[in-house]
């Protein structure tokens, strides 16, 4: 049975935030994002430590977050 994987925002609101969040990331580790949006030309190391430093500032965000309500 074929999966279908989609980006949809939970809450589509974050969007912008989430971008520069991306961009941030992206110039700390010296990734060049793609300005027309295809991301097929980067390396998967590129497209990976990308997505890996993403999630873990969106960790640290949540458990500071939560931190504060125990």
């Amino acid at each position: 049975m074929a999966q279908s994987r989609s980006n949809n925002l939970v809450v589509p609101q974050a969007r912008t935030a989430l971008q520069q969040m991306k961009m941030e990331a992206a110039q700390e580790l010296g990734v060049q994002i793609p300005q027309d949006g295809y991301y097929g030309n980067m390396t998967s190391r590129e497209t990976g430590s990308l997505g890996g430093y993403i999630t873990k500032r969106l960790v640290q965000m949540a458990e500071q977050s939560m931190s504060g309500r125990q």
